[in-house]
């Protein structure tokens, strides 16, 4: 077939041609699993290390954020 490209053992890549980190998507996948326990224990909003709350405008720009920056 002209214009699919062969599969490539490595890293995969999409069609466009650039590389896939699949590291970072993993980093990101694991920020919103934790995103969901904290809101299923209801610490989502309140800081990790100081306790206070997360604004919403935090949450709003980084919605797996743990803790004020």
């Amino acid at each position: 077939m002209h214009g699919t490209p062969a599969p490539v053992h490595g890293t995969p890549t999409p069609m466009h041609g650039t590389p896939i980190d699949l590291d970072r998507v993993e980093s990101d996948l694991a920020g919103v699993e934790t995103a969901l326990a904290r809101l299923d224990d209801g610490t989502y909003w309140t800081c990790e290390v100081t306790g206070a709350e997360i604004p919403d405008a935090t949450l709003a720009a980084n919605p797996t954020a743990r803790r004020v920056s």
